[in-house]
């Protein structure tokens, strides 16, 4: 799912980033979805969650 859908998307990385690597996702809110792809390689694959799915997820981690 990448190309022109998500051309003109926003990717961001989170604020707790290396910012020396470039190892960490980023992530685009798009079409009422999450979109997070890995930086090293943002023309490969995208994984598009559903935003509570993605609000799970984030909860999820940061609590275990």
């Amino acid at each position: 799912m990448s190309g022109p859908e998500l051309s003109n998307a926003a990717w961001r990385t989170s604020t707790h980033s290396q910012a020396q690597t470039s190892e960490c996702v980023e992530v685009a809110e798009w079409n009422a979805r999450v979109a997070v792809r890995d930086s090293k390689n943002p023309d490969g694959p995208v994984l598009a969650l559903h935003a509570a799915t993605w609000r799970s997820l984030l909860h999820n981690l940061k609590n275990h």
